[in-house]
């Protein structure tokens, strides 16, 4: 289970408890299924994790390539995580772009990275560095200070205390503070940018550990589907980090 899925049982089962509660609500015409939900669930969530093609995988599950393209493409977007409505007073978050790969190049570009991207913004809690907004899939060669805004995740934190790196000038966000020409930094501002570096370094591991779903590291998927991955895939990490 923890290999394909990257869920612990317990996780797992919460996950399906709460997919079968959604899917119940929709009515399917058709043939039914050939797999149980918790099938169809693993499926997407081995793919996610394996990033296997769908020729290598659907053997797994004895059904057919075009089978297991229709379970992905039905159920990913019903795995897609909740963004935080709501955020207490004293919250701090922390903001940052990550690009992911992508083949489908009419939702790619070219970035930083020499490969076609798309950028991604990603808030977390500051504290308990679960996620809490996935902004909406842009170009990789969109620079995070327009990506933030762009992509809705502005709107969605709205008033909210948001740490960021010194990519994201003009937006209002908590950044390091720069030296300037000439000068040299005081003391109580090289003392800020030391505890500005230790928190904002908590999003950058929350990437690490989410783009173990290969996924994220070689996206396949044409249209929104590396979208819906991202929010399948921050729905898994903050199941992960529950428990």
């Amino acid at each position: 289970m923890t290999p394909f899925a990257g869920l612990s049982p317990r996780c797992f089962a919460k996950l399906v408890t709460a997919v079968r509660r959604v899917t119940a609500e929709i009515p399917r015409r058709g043939r039914p299924w050939g797999l149980s939900l918790e099938d169809r669930v693993l499926l997407v969530a081995a793919y996610w994790r394996t990033n296997l093609t769908l020729r290598q995988l659907a053997p797994l599950f004895g059904v057919s390539k075009s089978a297991a393209d229709r379970i992905i493409d039905h159920l990913g977007p019903r795995l897609a995580f909740q963004p935080r409505q709501r955020f207490a007073k004293d919250t701090v978050l922390v903001v940052d772009g990550t690009l992911v790969p992508t083949r489908d190049h009419s939702v790619a570009e070219q970035s930083k990275n020499y490969r076609y991207s798309t950028n991604h913004q990603v808030v977390i809690d500051a504290v308990t560095r679960l996620v809490v907004v996935v902004g909406r899939t842009l170009p990789g060669n969109r620079n995070d200070c327009k990506a933030w805004e762009e992509s809705g995740a502005k709107d969605a934190v709205g008033r909210t205390v948001t740490i960021a790196d010194g990519g994201y000038p003009g937006t209002g966000l908590v950044m390091p503070h720069r030296r300037r020409k000439g000068e040299e930094l005081a003391d109580w501002q090289k003392t800020h940018n030391t505890s500005h570096k230790q928190v904002r370094a908590r999003v950058e591991h929350v990437f690490a550990r989410m783009k173990c779903w290969k996924i994220l590291r070689d996206c396949r998927l044409k249209g929104d589907g590396v979208h819906h991955a991202m929010l399948g895939i921050a729905r898994l990490y903050n199941l992960n980090l529950i428990g």
